[in-house]
C-alpha cells in the first residue's frame, strides 16, 4: 500500500474535492495520522494496518485512507512540476551541500532547500484534505499545528530491526545493521537540518510504540483508536 503509484495518489486528491456547502460538515469528520520511525521497525506494515482499521471503523464517503511513504515525493513533484528522474535523488537527507552548489551552478537541479519547502507545501496540503498517513519526512513537524494530526514514532530494539530487514529485504545481518545505523543518521540529520528538531524528542508526538513489544497489526489499531478518540 505504501508503494501505490501516482496516479492512486492524484485519484485520492480529487476525491477531495467536496462542495462548498458540504465543507463545514465534512471538516468534523477529517483526521490525519504522520509516522515516524526507525529504521526496520515495520512502518509500512503499521500504516497498511492503520489504513485498513480506519477505513472499516472511521469511513468517509467517497475517500479511502491513503499511506503516503515513497510515492509522496511523486506527488511532490506532480505539485511543483519538477523532472521524474530527480526521484531517485530525493530520499531523506541524501543530498550534500557540496552537490547543492554544484547542482544549483549547472541547474541541474532545485536546491534541497526548494525541495524541503516544496515537499512541506505538499504534506501540508495532503494533511489539510485528511484521511492521509504520512510516513516520515518530518511530517509531524510540518503538520504540528493542524488540531487533527495524530502524531506517532515507532520504535524497536536493535536486533529485532535488524531481524526484520533480513527476513523482508534478503540483507546480512552485518548489512542490515549498516542500514539501520545509516538511515537512523539520516534522518536523524534530515530533521535537525532542516526543522531545528529532535526526531527522537517524545513531546513531537502523541504516541511512541514499540513495535517489538505490540506488533504491528496492533499498533495500528492502537493508533485507529487513538485517531478516533481526538479531541478536536
Amino acid at each position: 500500500m505504501t508503494n501505490i503509484s501516482l496516479e492512486h495518489c492524484l485519484s485520492f486528491i480529487n476525491s477531495q474535492t467536496i462542495p462548498a456547502s458540504k465543507a463545514a460538515a465534512d471538516t468534523a469528520l477529517r483526521r490525519a495520522v504522520t509516522i515516524s520511525r526507525q529504521a526496520g521497525c515495520g512502518a509500512a506494515q503499521v500504516a497498511d494496518a492503520l489504513a485498513t482499521y480506519l477505513q472499516k471503523h472511521l469511513p468517509r464517503p467517497g475517500v479511502d485512507w491513503t499511506v503516503f511513504d515513497r510515492n509522496l515525493m511523486e506527488k511532490v513533484m506532480e505539485d511543483h512540476c519538477m523532472p521524474a528522474n530527480l526521484a531517485h535523488i530525493l530520499a531523506e537527507d541524501r543530498v550534500s551541500e557540496f552537490e547543492d552548489i554544484l547542482a544549483e551552478m549547472f541547474n541541474m537541479r532545485p536546491q534541497t532547500q526548494t525541495v524541503i519547502k516544496q515537499t512541506a507545501e505538499t504534506m501540508l496540503q495532503l494533511a489539510s484534505c485528511g484521511n492521509v498517513i504520512l510516513i516520515g519526512r518530518a511530517g509531524n513537524i510540518v503538520t504540528a499545528k493542524l488540531p487533527h494530526v495524530l502524531h506517532v514514532r515507532l520504535v524497536a530494539p536493535l536486533e529485532d530491526r535488524i531481524e526484520r530487514i533480513c527476513f523482508a529485504d534478503h540483507k546480512s545481518p552485518a548489512a542490515a545493521r549498516q542500514f539501520c545505523i545509516q538511515e537512523e543518521a539520516a534522518r536523524t540529520r534530515y530533521v535537525r537540518t532542516y526543522f531545528k528538531a529532535d526526531i527522537n524528542d517524545p513531546l513531537h508526538y502523541h504516541l511512541v510504540i514499540n513495535t517489538s513489544r505490540v506488533g504491528c497489526e496492533n499498533a495500528g489499531r492502537l493508533i485507529g483508536d487513538a485517531v478516533m478518540r481526538m479531541k478536536l
